[in-house]
């Protein structure tokens, strides 16, 4: 089966790349490579290369920066999966498009599930959606996957930033009234090919860890592991932040955004690992070894 994946400079292309170089055909771009905001060249490269299934895991994901630059926010996560999904459509591949927790409001308090009513609050989330509903409305075997939180070892996220701190200085705070889920891409990869076969139905899926916590609880946690690992910290305790002294965002942010994962649950049998064994996981295989 051949693959491409687009985003390989980002922490989940390159978990996807690294995991299945040897398992499949795997051809991987990433943003110097395959410019998404050139639809031309990417029609053109795609339509060479050629593929049975279209993995995107690129996009502009810099939330504030959305904010302020909304035209790029559209072009990037909206108008290039439109252009993929039409490529895709063309060559009779099949396309896997990620997304994000954003799409929704917050406003729930318990997990969203694929048929919750999307209503982002923010440009990102908004830009995120429309991409969404470009690459469904294209072909439905196509599937948005949906995910929150996302960790790995290829590319520094919230919880690599809180270790780094712990080991600088003797205080780290964390917000204690945000809630998601982590995912780790590690998961995400491994639960993917799944997907790959034309026979399986698309639509939109949601997939994280299980269970939820607030970024104090995640970063709390991960020092707890690195602690337990025997790594040097000056932190051991993570403080209390609250979202509403955040005052140097641009966006708005969901308060909670925990993604329902029964969907994948019944469609494969398998229960997503919870999100502090994969934490705990994640730092015996990339932080033991430091």
């Amino acid at each position: 089966m051949k693959i491409v994946i687009l985003g390989t400079g980002g922490r989940l292309g390159a978990a996807l790349l690294r995991e299945y170089r040897d398992k499949f055909e795997v051809t991987g771009f990433d943003r110097t490579q395959l410019d998404l905001s050139d639809m031309n060249g990417v029609r053109e490269k795609l339509q060479e290369t050629g593929f049975d299934v279209l993995i995107n895991a690129a996009g502009f994901t810099k939330v504030d920066l959305c904010e302020t630059q909304p035209d790029r926010a559209f072009l990037i996560n909206a108008e290039a999966p439109r252009v993929l999904a039409e490529i895709c459509g063309e060559m009779s591949s099949r396309l896997i498009h990620f997304s994000t927790d954003y799409v929704f409001d917050g406003e729930k308090r318990e997990p969203y599930t694929e048929r919750d009513e999307a209503a982002p609050i923010s440009i990102y989330g908004e830009s995120k959606l429309a991409g969404e509903k470009n690459v469904l409305a294209a072909q439905d075997r196509n599937l948005v996957v949906r995910v929150s939180w996302v960790f790995g070892p290829d590319r520094p996220s919230f919880i690599d930033a809180m270790i780094k701190g712990a080991q600088e200085s003797e205080r780290v705070d964390a917000i204690a009234d945000k809630f998601s889920a982590p995912t780790y891409t590690r998961d995400i990869a491994e639960m993917l090919p799944q997907f790959f076969e034309r026979g399986v139905d698309g639509g939109i899926l949601h997939f994280s860890n299980a269970g939820q916590c607030s970024w104090q609880e995640y970063a709390q946690w991960a020092l707890d592991c690195c602690n337990n690992a025997g790594l040097p910290l000056r932190a051991r305790t993570v403080g209390a932040g609250k979202l509403e002294n955040m005052t140097n965002w641009i966006a708005r942010r969901p308060v909670y955004s925990v993604l329902s994962t029964a969907k994948y649950t019944k469609l494969t049998g398998i229960s997503p690992r919870t999100w502090r064994e994969a934490v705990s996981d994640y730092i015996t295989r990339f932080y033991s070894k430091k």
